[in-house]
């Protein structure tokens, strides 16, 4: 009945572990294309060292979830005290620091509203400064998205102008309809545009886009989010049954 039970459990922690694998694997492959995708990630990914940063760290963690999927199949299937506790080990690790990323994330989900974009926006965005981190980055959402703003062009109207642009219109180029949604995009009429002629303006706000374009995504990773850590609570359980089990 022991034999049934440690033969049972090992082909489980070898299932367990094949699910986190394939979750490595998504990972890795969502983080690449995160940085490579043409369409527009890449440009406001390159502009913000959060997003860049942010993006690695999925990277890194996908390879270490592969690494770790192919470890715990192969400590399962042979039996290797060795390779399980290293598993064991670094699977906590793993499953303490996502913990502590969603709790973080639940502490300073006000930071999120578009009360609170809105005030960042209208306190730091410099126009067509491309220098500035803030205000380049603030552009390439604005136009890979086909969006003005937080709520709509009205953001801009109190946003002060730069030294060397004063007879730039309230209005900025990011916000005027483009042929294609990039940089290199023809405008459709940009003179009209800057003027204030609301056919040429993209005036939809971003906040309101983002959401819908995400929405479906944003329930997909959460529940992937959970479902995964519930895979690596049962991996550990499994692994240190295993661990005790074997001779």
């Amino acid at each position: 009945m022991e034999g049934d039970c440690l033969s049972c459990m090992k082909y489980l922690m070898f299932l367990f572990n094949f699910f986190i694998f394939l979750g490595g694997a998504c990972l890795l492959g969502l983080g690449i294309w995160v940085i490579v995708d043409p369409t527009g990630f890449r440009e406001i990914v390159a502009a913000n060292p959060l997003l860049f940063t942010g993006a690695y760290i999925m990277l890194a963690m996908g390879a270490m979830l592969f690494l770790l999927g192919f470890l715990g199949c192969c400590g399962a299937i042979r039996e290797n005290k060795c390779l399980l506790l290293f598993f064991f080990m670094f699977i906590l690790l793993i499953f303490l620091a996502e913990l502590s990323a969603a709790i973080l994330a639940f502490i300073f989900r006000e930071n999120l509203t578009r009360e609170f974009f809105t005030k960042e926006l209208k306190k730091h965005y410099q126009r067509n400064n491309d220098t500035d981190v803030f205000s380049s980055t603030w552009n390439s959402v604005m136009i890979t998205f086909a969006c003005c703003g937080v709520n709509g062009p009205e953001d801009f109207e109190d946003i002060r102008h730069l030294p060397y642009s004063s007879l730039e219109k309230s209005t900025p180029e990011a916000c005027c309809q483009r042929e294609l949604q990039s940089r290199e995009g023809m405008f459709v009429n940009k003179e009209a545009c800057l003027e204030g002629i609301e056919r040429f303006q993209n005036r939809q706000g971003c906040y309101t886009v983002i959401l819908n374009s995400f929405e479906t995504y944003v329930y997909l990773a959460g529940a992937l989010a959970i479902g995964v850590l519930a895979i690596e609570l049962f991996a550990m359980i499994f692994a240190m049954c295993l661990f005790r089990g074997i001779q």
